[in-house]
């Protein structure tokens, strides 16, 4: 019933950054947006480990240039603007190092068990219905981090029937704050541990992390490249730069960036 539902209460500001403190430097919470992404992108001066948050993001978008659509308050829509330390040619690795914080902080807040489908997706588990999406955007020395994350959504609102949200898998907390701040800390903990060793994702453990958590692993897939080929293959491997490596008629094709489809038995 509605009235059982929980209030879709506004993120706390001031308690957000009372509990990331001095690493991240600039959090912002607004009330309606087109889109939190282009908003960073913009500023120019925007320091290292910058947070902005939209209450009502109404120009949302995924990849491949898809809607992210989601009611009022009913899900957490943020960016976040690295100035990373590493190498440009390790941050490929930025948009698979955010599914894996962003995997550990909602089991730790919301008890939901989640996988993380190659390249950026959040998926619940075991249904595999998509909770979360995950959008890198580069510009200059900078990377844009867009999330955005079915909190409280009724199966009503969902926005297609592939979707779902914490609330419909069982979520212990729907504190939206709380979870926010969680996300934040992991994505700051793992960057800081990737910093470290010049982003070296198998050094610090971040491509371990990634493999355990991808459920496209050893999955018959069909992989659309950004050419728009198609290509049906088996997943085998998650190389050191994050690449995905598919069994294609007997030969091992390396995709570096694409849209990847589980072929579910039957199908």
């Amino acid at each position: 019933m509605e009235s059982q539902l929980p209030a879709r209460a506004s993120i706390d500001a001031a308690a957000l950054r009372a509990a990331l403190g001095a690493r991240w430097p600039r959090i912002e919470v607004v009330e309606q947006t087109g889109s939190t992404n282009t908003d960073l992108i913009a500023d120019l001066h925007a320091p290292d480990r910058s947070l902005l948050v939209a209450e009502d993001q109404v120009a949302g978008r995924g990849r491949l240039e898809r809607s992210w659509v989601t009611p009022s308050r009913a899900g957490l829509t943020f960016s976040m603007l690295l100035r990373p330390a590493a190498p440009i040619a390790s941050w490929g690795w930025l948009p698979l190092l955010t599914g894996v914080a962003l995997r550990e902080a909602v089991a730790e807040v919301t008890g939901v068990d989640a996988g993380v489908k190659w390249p950026n997706d959040l998926l619940a588990w075991p249904q595999e219905r998509k909770l979360a999406g995950i959008l890198a955007q580069t510009s200059g020395e900078v990377v844009v981090i867009g999330i955005g994350l079915n909190v409280s959504l009724t199966a009503d609102e969902l926005p297609v029937q592939t979707a779902t949200s914490l609330l419909l898998c069982g979520a212990t907390d729907l504190d939206r704050t709380r979870l926010l701040a969680a996300i934040a800390a992991r994505v700051d903990r793992r960057v800081a541990q990737w910093e470290d060793v010049a982003g070296d994702a198998e050094a610090c453990g971040l491509a371990g992390a990634y493999r355990a958590a991808c459920t496209t692993l050893g999955r018959d897939v069909v992989v659309t490249t950004l050419g728009g080929e198609a290509l049906p293959g088996r997943a085998v491997e998650i190389d050191s730069d994050g690449r995905l490596r598919v069994e294609v008629g007997g030969e091992l094709r390396t995709i570096g960036a694409g849209d990847v489809e589980h072929v579910r038995p039957g199908s």
